[in-house]
């Protein structure tokens, strides 16, 4: 299939013009809702969704409050996390979503944003900051460094921050007592005015290949890798399997009536076609090692 591509070269197009490309490719990103004092004790509270955790040992939360792109000023959580380098990194999940979005209004400077968009502060344990009461997850942070990128509008100040207390609200724990994403219901950004939400319907996991190497798509029979009807996350779950089918599996997934029948298909275009969608409907069901069986039936 014949494929069109746009090469832009990112000197040649606006700031505003970029920035709507990088939001809307570099998606979802997760939201540090980020509570923050100045010298004065005046507290703010403001998202941003150039945010990431970068280490465990030690734990480090990176976010950075960009300068405006219209006139290149700062925002006042920067401007507090250099005068008192503590800040809380709230999460957020859908049921804050609107109050949080609220709070990323352009108050002046000295206007609290916890009494603006209806949250309740909470005095935190290690750092002057407030933290909100109505966030699953709070992070007690101290402000390591603080880089910035440039002086032109869009240009980030990453703030690196260092984990020193944890606050979870346990109704967003397993019974394992671990963080059970289900019920955490988090939301990201996306580009615009676009979010999205990790609930039940939009979850997904897929085993990591960190105990066992997968055999790899090389390993897979050539007609699987051209296949039209595998697609590429197909192959790549096939891929992941530890080791290739024995043949003893291989002699029992031949009697299958339905395999039986493929094998028996005059043409090779028609007997793959029907092979594959074989082995898709194992995937659905979530039997990967038939699949994989299947796949190398022929």
């Amino acid at each position: 299939m014949k494929e069109t591509t746009s090469t832009i070269d990112p000197n040649s197009i606006s700031t505003v013009e970029l920035q709507q490309i990088l939001l809307t490719a570099v998606a979802p990103r997760p939201i540090a809702f980020a509570s923050t004092v100045d010298k004065n004790g005046n507290v703010n509270l403001s998202p941003f969704s150039f945010f990431n955790v970068f280490s465990a040992n030690p734990p480090i939360l990176i976010f950075s409050p960009a300068r405006r792109i219209k006139d290149s000023t700062t925002k006042h959580t920067y401007e507090n996390a250099k005068e008192v380098k503590e800040v809380v990194i709230n999460i957020v999940n859908f049921a804050m979503v609107e109050q949080m979005s609220l709070s990323s209004t352009e108050y002046a400077k000295g206007v609290n944003e916890f009494t603006k968009s209806g949250f309740t502060p909470i005095a935190s344990d290690k750092v002057k900051p407030p933290r909100v009461a109505e966030a699953p997850i709070s992070f007690e942070c101290i402000v390591e460094n603080v880089i910035e990128l440039g002086s032109e509008g869009g240009a980030g100040n990453l703030i690196i921050s260092r984990v020193v207390n944890i606050h979870i609200r346990n109704e967003y724990k397993g019974t394992d007592g671990y963080l059970d994403t289900e019920k955490l219901d988090l939301v990201a950004r996306m580009g615009g005015n676009w979010y999205c939400r990790a609930n039940k319907d939009s979850l997904f996991e897929i085993p990591k290949p960190i105990f066992s190497k997968g055999i790899g798509v090389d390993a897979l029979p050539r007609h699987a890798i051209n296949s039209k009807v595998l697609t590429g996350n197909d192959i790549g779950r096939l891929g992941n399997m530890a080791d290739k089918p024995s043949l003893e599996s291989l002699e029992k997934s031949k009697k299958i009536p339905e395999v039986a029948d493929a094998l028996q298909t005059t043409t090779e275009e028609a007997k793959h076609k029907k092979l594959h969608s074989l082995v898709k409907k194992q995937l659905d069901n979530a039997n990967v090692e038939l699949a994989l069986s299947i796949l190398f039936c022929i």
